[in-house]
Formats: structure tokens, C-alpha cells, sequence
């Protein structure tokens, strides 16, 4: 049997490939994952903290997240990503993530900046309240003390969210990262169970999920 990194009484987290070496999270019953989609994303030194420049793994390419939806089959999905990015298969609905006065990078030649992502739904059975597909969660600024140390983390309360309207069961991440998609579904009572690459992350998220206080994350 294989232990897991982490586990409480919502949250099971496996280190490791979770293509080759776990693929606990193929027994769940929702997808809901921030995969790395073919970036080639790289951030810089976080002021106030001694970071280096951090890549996001198996980021050059979409093979590992058009791979992980492939096994996931016609089941229900939620997955990030960007609109000069091919979107994958069987989306049904495109959500977008307004990232409030943050201004991403982009392209720097231009005078607009990227403050927003999309968002992608395929499957069947989601549910609640309609309104429309354009979600504003402020992001945490590099800078922030409160910002998880990771390149690409997500507000909490934006996926809280996301999962609110997911069909009944168990939420799948393999490609957990800073943990927001757990903590969000231990926040509403749900388990969830994820797969992370980089032990390093592995550790902020059992951290992340062991705090007493609900990690909330900034939402408008």
C-alpha cells in the first residue's frame, strides 16, 4: 500500500508523477486542476523573499495535462488555462477568471497586461444558482507575505467557487501545486485527493492544510 505524503480526514496528497507514479486520483469523481498548459511559465525573485527564478514543470508543452484528461475520459472537469493556448477537448463552457487591478505580464511590447485566464468545463452534472461566466477573485501580488510560495497559485475562494456548483463526490488534482483546489474542498467539507510533482510544493501544501484557520484566499 502506498502512503500518502499527507492525510487528514478530507485531504489525501501523493508526491510524485501523477501520469506514471499515482494515479490514486483517476478513482475520484470531479476534476477540478490548474495543469501546467504549455507556457513555459518562469517567475522571478518575490521581493521581501529569497527566491530564485522558479519554472512551473512539464510546462513547455500540453502533453501532460491533454495526456491526464485523456485518462479522465467524459467525466466531469474543471481546468485552467489561456486563450493563445489550445484549449482542450470536450469543453462545454468557458468561464473567465478576472483577476480584478492585478496586470500580468503578457506581452511587454504592448501597453495592456494579462489580468485575466480562462477556465474550462466538460462533463455533465454541475449545478447551482446561473449566473454568468466571468468569476473576479483579486490575485495575491508577488510581494505579498500571505502569497504562497509557488509560480502559479490560486485564490482559494475562487475555487471554492468552481466547486460549489461540481457534481456530488471525491475532487481530483494531479497537478496540485500550492494546494488552493484542496484547501478549497476540505473548506466546503468535500475530500479531495491530489497528486504533486515537487516535493517542495508537497510541503506548503501539507502545511496549508494543516492550519487550523480557514485559508480562505482573496475573492471580490
Amino acid at each position: 500500500m502506498v502512503t500518502p505524503y499527507y492525510q487528514d480526514d478530507h485531504v489525501t496528497l501523493y508526491h510524485g508523477d501523477c501520469l506514471t507514479e499515482h494515479r490514486e486520483w483517476l478513482k475520484a469523481d470531479v476534476l477540478v486542476t490548474d495543469p501546467p498548459y504549455g507556457l513555459g511559465y518562469t517567475s522571478g525573485a518575490v521581493k521581501g523573499r529569497s527566491r530564485s527564478l522558479t519554472a512551473v514543470l512539464n510546462d513547455k508543452t500540453t502533453v501532460a495535462r491533454d495526456t491526464a484528461l485523456e485518462l479522465w475520459g467524459e467525466r466531469p472537469s474543471i481546468t485552467f488555462g489561456r486563450w493563445n493556448v489550445d484549449r482542450p477537448s470536450r469543453v462545454r463552457a468557458r468561464l473567465i477568471w478576472d483577476k480584478g487591478n492585478t496586470v500580468g505580464m503578457g506581452d511587454l511590447s504592448m501597453p495592456w497586461g494579462q489580468s485575466e485566464e480562462e477556465i474550462y468545463i466538460a462533463g455533465e452534472g454541475f449545478k447551482g444558482k446561473r449566473e454568468g461566466n466571468v468569476i473576479r477573485a483579486q490575485m495575491l501580488m508577488s510581494g505579498n507575505l500571505d502569497r504562497p510560495d509557488h509560480p502559479t497559485p490560486k485564490p482559494v475562494g475562487l475555487m471554492e467557487r468552481l466547486i460549489e456548483k461540481c457534481p456530488p463526490g471525491v475532487i481530483a488534482d494531479p497537478f496540485a501545486g500550492s494546494g488552493a483546489t484542496l484547501i478549497a474542498a476540505k473548506n466546503l467539507g468535500r475530500r479531495a485527493v491530489g497528486v504533486e510533482i515537487e516535493e517542495k510544493y508537497c510541503e506548503l501544501i501539507a502545511k496549508r492544510c494543516s492550519q487550523e484557520v480557514l485559508d480562505i484566499g482573496a475573492i471580490a
